[in-house]
């Protein structure tokens, strides 16, 4: 299964037209027979959960469906084949030109991970451990239960400090279907092993991990592990993959 994350950022004055995206795009996503599942999403300021939105850079997550025609227009997808990409409506892409944005596209592959969004396993059943251990995309998401808003809200923005500084980081997004309560991170580290140095020797992170679970803070929750197949485009006027794959 293949998925592709596009991050577009609008021009000063212009993120009216991302918000005014996020309705106008559903009517294209609901009649493509091959994206499986999608969402519009907003994003944060910091690069991870954020109750401050940045109202000039919106997100796109796309999903490929298993129709074996979709899925042999993908046998070749790899590293050294950047212009693979799933079949974005056409409209997107119009849209994006005409209102002259900055777009980063990453096409990615699942390959553990548990979890649900919106009830469904979206990624399909996929192992929670394998042996990969190159470069690695982690998207954590969650629906946060409004009794439980302050305490998450209170612990995850030191996390959020830190990991910018920690070993093996390459970059970060916070993007979101809902301020507040549907909330989603999506990082990139060097290697599968720097990740999980970060979130399980990193006390305050290891910390916030035992009060997620021991207080029951979402109601819903996923986390999936991707390689990373290609990288096009910049944000904020580079690639942050560059020269990385």
């Amino acid at each position: 299964m293949i998925s592709q994350l596009i991050i577009v950022r609008y021009p000063k004055w212009l993120g009216w037209a991302g918000f005014l995206s996020m309705a106008v795009f559903r009517l294209p996503l609901l009649f493509n027979k091959q994206i499986r599942f999608w969402k519009l999403m907003g994003c944060g300021r910091n690069g991870t959960f954020d109750k401050t939105p940045d109202w000039r850079q919106w997100a796109v997550l796309l999903v490929c469906s298993e129709e074996p025609g979709v899925r042999g227009h993908f046998s070749s997808a790899s590293p050294s084949t950047p212009n693979s990409q799933l079949p974005t409506p056409d409209f997107f892409s119009s849209w994006w030109k005409f209102f002259g944005c900055e777009k980063w596209e990453l096409l990615l592959e699942p390959i553990e991970g548990h979890g649900t969004w919106d009830g469904q396993a979206c990624f399909g059943e996929l192992p929670k451990q394998t042996d990969y251990a190159g470069m690695i995309g982690i998207l954590t998401r969650a629906t946060i239960r409004v009794n439980k808003l302050g305490s998450f809200w209170k612990n995850v923005d030191g996390v959020a400090s830190q990991m910018a500084g920690a070993d093996g980081f390459i970059t970060s997004l916070g993007i979101g279907e809902v301020p507040w309560l549907k909330q989603a991170t999506f990082s990139i580290w060097e290697s599968r092993e720097q990740m999980k140095q970060f979130a399980y020797q990193m006390k305050q992170h290891a910390e916030v991990i035992r009060k997620t679970r021991k207080e029951n803070w979402y109601s819903e929750d996923m986390f999936v592990r991707f390689r990373i197949l290609s990288s096009q485009g910049t944000l904020n006027g580079t690639d942050p993959l560059q020269g990385k794959l």
